[in-house]
C-alpha cells in the first residue's frame, strides 16, 4: 500500500504515517527486506494455483547446486511455516528429508504454548540429520514444543507386523495425534539414489516390482503412480505414517520440495490432492504447469 492508501485506511494523514515509518525504521523495529522475487516466479506460482487448486504456492529461482536449491526451498518453507502458526493453538506435523531439515533454520514464529510437533511418519535405523525425528525434534526446539514420535520403522516387514505393532497404545495414540494435526509439513523423494527412500534394505528389494506397477515415488513413505493413486503393492500397507486420505484432510499441508528428478512424484502428490501448499523452485513449476 502506499503512504496515501495508509493514511486513507488508518484516519490519519500521510504526514503522520511517514513520520511513524521513519521512526520505527530508525529504531530497528522494522526492517525493509527486498529479496527480488522474480516476475516469472510470480506468475509461475499463480498459475499453480489455478492449476491444481493450491491455497498458495510460492516458487523460487531454480540453483544449479542440488543442496542449494533444497536449502532455499526448505528455508521458504520455514518462513511460510511461520506465517501459519504464530499466536496460535495447534498441532504442527513434520516429515522427513534434507529439505525440511532446513525449514528450522527460518522458524521464528512462536505459536501458544499448548502446540506441539508430531513426526507423521516412523523413521530409519541411523542418523542422517534428515530422519523423521531428528527433523521433528529440530522444530519443536525452534518452537519451544514438545515432540511425539512415531517410534518404529517407516516400513514395517508386513501388513500383519504394522498391524501388530499398532496393538501398542502409545504408538497408537501417537498415530492418532499425526491425524488431528492442524498443519503438515512434508517432502517426496524419486525412487533413485538422490532420495533416502530407495536406500532402504526393504526398498531396493522390491524396487524393481514398484516401478514395474507404475511407482514414480514416494510421499511419507507411500509409492505413488504418475496419477497420484498408491500402487498396489504390499510396502504400501505396511506403512507407519499418517493414511494419505488423512493428510487430504489438513487445514494447512505444505509439500516442499524441488529439482527436476522430483517433478514426477511431486506432480503425482498435487494430482491426489494430499496437500494445498507448494513450495518449488521455477523449472519444477514449468515441468508442472506443461505436463
Amino acid at each position: 500500500m502506499t503512504q496515501t492508501n495508509i493514511a486513507k485506511e488508518l484516519g490519519m494523514t500521510r504526514l503522520r504515517v511517514n513520520k511513524i515509518i521513519g521512526q520505527v525504521r530508525m529504531a530497528g523495529l522494522v526492517n525493509v527486506e527486498v529479496r527480488l522475487p522474480l516476475a516469472d516466479c510470480v506468475e509461475l506460482e499463480e498459475a499453480l494455483k489455478a492449476r491444481y487448486g493450491l491455497t498458495r504456492a510460492v516458487v523460487v529461482p531454480s540453483l544449479a547446486d542440488p543442496v542449494e536449491q533444497q536449502r532455499t526451498i526448505g528455508e521458504t518453507a520455514g518462513e511460510l511455516l511461520n506465517s501459519v502458526i504464530a499466536g496460535r493453538d495447534l498441532g504442527v506435523g513434520i516429515g522427513w528429508g534434507r529439505t525440511l531439515s532446513f525449514a528450522t533454520r527460518r522458524l521464528e514464529a512462536r505459536p501458544n504454548p499448548n502446540s506441539w510437533v508430531v513426526g507423521l511418519m516412523g523413521g530409519v535405523t541411523r542418523a542422517s540429520l534428515t530422519n523423521t525425528f531428528e527433523v521433528a525434534m529440530s522444530v519443536a526446539r525452534s518452537f519451544g514444543l514438545e515432540c511425539h514420535y512415531l517410534t518404529a520403522p517407516i516400513y514395517c516387514s508386513s501388513p500383519e507386523s504394522l498391524e501388530a505393532i499398532l496393538h501398542n497404545d502409545e504408538i497408537a495414540d501417537v498415530l492418532a495425534r499425526t491425524e488431528i494435526a492442524d498443519v503438515a509439513l512434508i517432502a517426496c523423494g524419486d525412487l533413485h539414489q538422490r532420495s533416502p527412500i530407495p536406500s532402504l534394505r526393504i526398498v531396493k528389494d522390491n524396487l524393481e516390482e514398484l516401478e514395474r506397477l507404475g511407482a514414480v515415488g514416494e510421499t511419507l513413505g507411500y509409492f505413488l503412480d504418475a496419477e497420484g493413486q498408491p500402487v498396489d503393492h504390499p510396502l504400501n500397507r505396511s506403512v507407519m505414517a499418517i493414511s494419505l486420505n488423512a493428510l487430504r484432510q489438513k487445514p494447512v499441508s505444505v509439500l516442499a520440495s524441488g529439482g527436476l528428478y522430483k517433478a514426477r512424484i511431486i506432480r503425482a502428490t498435487l494430482l491426489g490432492k494430499y496437500v494445498n501448499h507448494l513450495v518449488t523452485d521455477e523449472a519444477v513449476a514449468k515441468v508442472l504447469l506443461a505436463s
